[in-house]
């Protein structure tokens, strides 16, 4: 990640909750999140009310799955 942004937890707020509010994606985003925030990890499914998370600022591009039409 290059560049990281902070916010706060509001109250129910899980990790896949705060990903898709900030950065419209959860998919192989909260795994970034997760390792840029450890300690997050050890506080269980629902943050705290205020939790400090560290969020990136850019989303990678989420990988386009490979399948087969049936028909074109």
């Amino acid at each position: 990640m290059s560049s990281l942004q902070s916010i706060r937890s509001i109250e129910g707020d899980t990790i896949d909750k705060i990903c898709y509010r900030y950065l419209g994606v959860t998919s192989e985003i909260t795994e970034q999140v997760l390792d840029a925030n450890p300690q997050l990890a050890t506080l269980g499914p629902v943050l705290p009310n205020g939790t400090l998370v560290l969020l990136p600022v850019q989303v990678a591009a989420p990988t386009q799955s490979n399948f087969i039409q049936l028909w074109d």
